[in-house]
């Protein structure tokens, strides 16, 4: 099944646009932060002799969703002014669109799929290039959908899912949004966590996030993964319901990540410094109070950035979930973008999983040397830079520990071992 991947009324946000919103929101945020943002963006440090960035204007590629947040509001609250840059964020239309112009110099950098750029890397996910990730930009807040014709007839979760699919003989059609990106990794873990062989049981098609609700409001498919806002729009649509959430598969997971080509660090160290440390500024300040997390859902829901209502972005980001059924509840693991600190580093465990997971479903043909590809491409010398200049704290330990929703245990330390343990693969 072909999708054509459809333009956006309006690609770009220009720089007069961000300007302006810059200025309309530090004139109404109506916050106590409100004041130091006018300062921050009147002038700063970090933007003069050695440290001075070698690019002053760096345009940075997003796609319509919830966590593109960290990134816009670094333009829009100034917080790029203060450490000598000027960031244009830029609406793109899909991941390939981003992956290509990552790779041919268009974008400087962009709020982009973890595993996307590691399947660059490799040359899975594209033409291979030495790729870079700067930090990670949020952890959790993505979620599995369901159709409401699968949901009618039972399908609610994982189990039943598996159920229905073993009774109703026929071709089941499921989305990501990326072939080698976290929403394919979340939806095949989820799948064969529930007996589901991704590969073989399922028909897997790739469609760019904004257009996953249109695409199963006319039948195009039983299930997608996507981040938000999209899981909570089909539900406020009446067209799916939320299975699971990606933080049900794994608490704290890796998600976006400001990503760019190892090239453009080389060559603009003092540039990716400056745009990290103005992103956790921005990170710290979303994650800081509810107000702010309100007032950014408000910025962000602008048909330059996300284009939907603020409703449906700002419930999810306050972590207030509906499953569509009925089921309402308090989610504590919601998306984060800072969590002191927790989520912005680049831990070199993160890059790892995503490759045991390509090597897993067949993506990677052999096992890579996986450490010395996560040491290659996650920045962690210039990250801790910019933590340093934004008195972020530090992890000790640059790989984490995490137990999944089948009960693995994920640390890092045999990559090749753990992406052979699986009893469902290809």
């Amino acid at each position: 099944m072909e999708f054509k991947e459809q333009q956006p009324n309006k690609a770009v946000a220009t720089v007069e646009e961000v300007d302006f919103k810059r200025r309309q929101l530090i004139q109404t945020a109506g916050l106590a932060t409100g004041a130091t943002m006018l300062g921050l963006a009147t002038g700063g440090a970090w933007a003069a002799g050695s440290d001075k960035p070698e690019k002053e204007e760096v345009k940075i590629g997003f796609i319509p969703l919830t966590d593109c947040a960290s990134v816009v509001m670094a333009s829009v609250l100034g917080f790029d002014k203060k450490y000598g840059i000027k960031i244009v964020p830029s609406k793109e239309a899909s991941w390939a669109g981003v992956r290509d112009k990552l790779t041919n110099g268009e974008l400087d950098a962009a709020h982009v799929l973890y595993g996307l750029i590691y399947g660059v890397q490799m040359g899975i996910g594209g033409q291979k290039k030495d790729m870079a990730v700067l930090m990670s930009l949020n952890n959790n807040g993505q979620a599995i959908t369901l159709s409401k014709k699968i949901a009618d007839k039972g399908g609610v979760d994982g189990a039943s899912l598996a159920k229905l699919m073993q009774t109703e003989k026929r071709e089941y059609t499921f989305a990501q949004t990326f072939p080698t990106g976290t929403h394919a990794m979340w939806l095949y873990y989820w799948l064969a966590a529930n007996g589901i062989n991704p590969m073989k049981d399922a028909k897997v098609i790739t469609v760019p996030p904004p257009q996953m609700v249109a695409n199963m409001r006319v039948g195009n498919m039983d299930g997608f993964c996507v981040g938000e806002p999209w899981g909570h729009r089909a539900i406020v649509d009446g067209v799916g319901i939320t299975a699971t959430t990606t933080q049900d598969i794994w608490k704290d997971h890796p998600e976006k990540v400001l990503g760019t080509s190892l090239d453009f660090v080389k060559k603009n160290p003092n540039t990716c410094r400056a745009m990290m440390a103005a992103i956790l500024d921005a990170s710290k300040w979303i994650d800081a109070s509810l107000a702010n997390k309100n007032k950014m859902a408000e910025v962000i829901a602008d048909k330059s950035y996300v284009n939907t209502s603020k409703d449906v972005i700002d419930q999810r980001i306050m972590g207030r979930y509906q499953n569509g059924l009925g089921k309402t509840w308090d989610d504590p693991n919601y998306m984060k973008f800072y969590n002191d600190g927790a989520v912005n580093f680049p831990y070199l465990s993160d890059g790892m999983w995503f490759m045991t997971q390509h090597r897993r479903w067949g993506l990677l043909k052999d096992d890579p040397d996986y450490l010395a590809v996560a040491k290659s491409v996650n920045q962690i010398d210039l990250y801790k830079e910019a933590a340093t200049m934004t008195k972020t704290s530090i992890p000790k330990d640059p790989m984490r520990t995490s137990k999944l929703m089948d009960g693995t245990v994920w640390d890092g330390k045999n990559p090749k071992a753990y992406a052979a343990s699986f009893k469902i693969k290809t």
